[in-house]
């Protein structure tokens, strides 16, 4: 059965560049929009269209709140499996998880415990704990998940965004600078 999502709190976990058109979007669906980042000044509330902003250290308490959690952060190794046990069961009970930033912020066995015991009634997974995912993983037999292999983000535009990256990038090492957009 469908849930309506007007009246509904989607929480933002990230408020950066994916985030911010997911929140444009969302906002026409009436609602209760929030976020949680490492930054929840006045201005991030206004500009993403927010009830409220809550910092990491009080993500517990939007998390008590929250029936779509938007996992939508950026990543580093050390945020490896940060949503785990405690962070899942945080959530109230039947909310979902969707996660269109890094798999390795989400611990996929607490995951796959969470929705097969029915704490969360469902997950929009578009990346992995493990990528490619292998296809005997438990997580892609549960009939509430939807499981994306990462093309979330596919477009024409993000096509060509792509390309005039990498062509910068040629060019700047032609030059004997270092290129942009690394992770190391």
């Amino acid at each position: 059965m469908a849930t309506l999502l007007a009246g509904c709190t989607v929480c933002l976990y990230g408020l950066g560049a994916i985030a911010l058109p997911l929140a444009k979007r969302l906002q026409g669906f009436d609602v209760k929009l929030i976020g949680i980042s490492r930054d929840p000044k006045a201005s991030k509330v206004a500009e993403f269209g927010l009830t409220c902003c809550f910092s990491l250290e009080e993500r517990d308490e939007a998390f008590a709140t929250t029936y779509i959690l938007v996992l939508c952060m950026r990543y580093t190794e050390e945020m490896r499996g940060m949503i785990g046990a405690r962070e899942l069961a945080k959530l109230r009970g039947g909310a979902y998880v969707i996660n269109v930033a890094r798999g390795g912020v989400i611990n996929g066995e607490t995951l796959y415990s969470q929705l097969a015991c029915g704490h969360l009634a469902g997950a929009g997974l578009d990346v992995f704990w493990q990528e490619p995912l292998p296809t005997d993983d438990p997580i892609l037999t549960l009939p509430n998940v939807i499981a994306t292999p990462h093309v979330g983000g596919v477009t024409e535009t993000s096509f060509g965004m792509i390309a005039k990256a990498v062509a910068v990038n040629i060019e700047r090492l032609r030059c004997g600078q270092s290129p942009l957009h690394t992770a190391f």
